[in-house]
């Protein structure tokens, strides 16, 4: 299935980086790069994940991950890196 960029935004809190690796490990989505940032009290990660694995659909880890976000009270999303890097081509 290839690989995905997941985006993370939302105000510092415990335990994000555990409950969106959580979600992505039961869906046995591999994390392979993952790049996080604090502006003072805001919160920002993006993961580069392999799916080649992946149980179930990309939609349902999907509306697993942004479940998880609406928890945590922050905001994720997931796309396709193909579909990623047509977006940003300059």
């Amino acid at each position: 299935m290839g690989k995905a960029i997941v985006s993370i935004i939302g105000v510092d809190r415990v335990g994000i980086v555990a409950g969106i690796s959580t979600v992505l490990a039961d869906h046995n989505a591999n994390i392979v790069n993952i790049s996080q940032t604090n502006f003072e009290d805001i919160f920002t990660m993006i993961m580069l994940v392999d799916l080649s694995k992946l149980k179930g659909t990309f939609e349902a880890l999907q509306r697993a991950l942004e479940e998880k976000g609406k928890e945590l009270g922050v905001q994720v999303s997931i796309q396709r890196e193909e579909i990623f890097r047509f977006m940003h081509r300059i």
